[in-house]
């Protein structure tokens, strides 16, 4: 009798594992649009976009100039609304990313350090709204230098299929 239910209760086990959810946890003590950590179950597929840079926004600018681009802000948003792009093509959406990887440039108009703020004002028309409250896990990196001069921002993303 203990062997059947042993047995039964192994084959119901996946079934369980593909029902949950992820889980998302908060950064303490804080209201700063990520989560400190995610947790992904076991049996969920993970999807892993290639770092996306800005379009351009000036075509009459030079392909190598930051006016092709816009400002960290301008890109921010163009990369992201790529991504969202991307992901719904896979009949995914923003608040399915998972973990978030951002590469900023530094701007001489910030004394060669990168636009944080300009980052963020984008970031946020995307994350940790009403319509999409789901935060991933994210770092945010200065580089030296991304393909193109005029490139301040690259970021890639991992999301888990629902």
């Amino acid at each position: 009798m203990q062997k059947m239910a042993l047995v039964a209760l192994l084959l119901v086990a996946p079934a369980f594992a593909h029902a949950q959810d992820v889980t998302r946890y908060k950064l303490p003590n804080s209201n700063f649009p990520i989560s400190a950590a995610v947790e992904v179950p076991a049996g969920k597929s993970m999807v892993f976009l290639s770092g996306t840079v800005p379009p351009v926004v000036d075509p009459k600018a030079a392909k190598d100039s930051m006016a092709a681009y816009g400002d960290t802000k301008t890109q921010t948003i163009g990369v992201l609304t790529a991504i969202q792009k991307q992901l719904q093509a896979m009949h995914l959406g923003m608040g399915d990313i998972v973990k978030m990887q951002a590469f900023l440039v530094g701007d001489e108009a910030h004394g060669g350090r990168m636009d944080f703020a300009g980052f963020m004002a984008g970031y946020t028309q995307f994350f940790g709204t009403k319509e999409q409250p789901k935060l991933p896990a994210r770092s945010a990196f200065q580089v030296a230098g991304l393909a193109n001069p005029g490139f301040r921002v690259e970021i890639e993303v991992i999301a888990v299929r629902p």
